[in-house]
C-alpha cells in the first residue's frame, strides 16, 4: 500500500526575514517587503492576522453548533448559549494560534506588501 505526499509549506530563513514558499519556490516579493518593514510592524501585522483568523473561525464554529440542543457538554440549562459561546471562542483562538486554515498567512502577506508600497511611496 502506498501512501501519498503531502506538499506542506516551507520556510525559508536568512538572518533579516523569514519567507514561506510554496510549492518549492519562494514569495521574492515577500521577501523583499519584509526588508522594508519593522519588526514592530511585522509582529503587529501577524497579531492582526491572527486575530482575523481567529474571528473568522469563531464565526464558523458558532455556525456550526447553532443548531446543538439538549444534553452535551453544558446540558440544557438557560446559560448553555453563553458557555457555548465562550467555548468556540477559545477553540478558535486555540486553533489560529496553533496555524489555523492558513487564512493568517494570507492576511499578514497583504498587510506588509501594503506597508511595503506605503513606505516606498511615502
Amino acid at each position: 500500500m502506498q501512501t501519498g505526499m503531502i506538499s506542506t509549506p516551507h520556510v525559508v530563513t536568512s538572518s533579516a526575514f523569514s519567507v514561506e514558499s510554496r510549492n518549492g519556490r519562494p514569495d521574492f516579493d515577500l521577501a523583499s517587503a519584509l526588508q522594508k518593514v519593522s519588526p514592530q510592524q511585522q509582529a503587529k501585522a501577524q497579531k492582526i492576522a491572527t486575530d482575523f483568523e481567529a474571528m473568522f473561525l469563531n464565526s464558523m464554529f458558532a455556525q456550526m453548533t447553532s443548531g446543538l440542543k439538549g444534553e452535551g457538554p453544558f446540558g440544557d440549562t438557560p446559560g448553555t448559549g453563553v458557555w457555548r459561546s465562550m467555548l468556540t471562542e477559545q477553540y478558535s483562538k486555540n486553533f489560529a494560534k496553533a496555524g489555523g486554515v492558513g487564512i493568517a498567512t494570507d492576511v499578514y502577506r497583504t498587510l506588509i506588501m501594503q506597508q511595503a508600497k506605503t513606505i516606498r511611496t511615502a
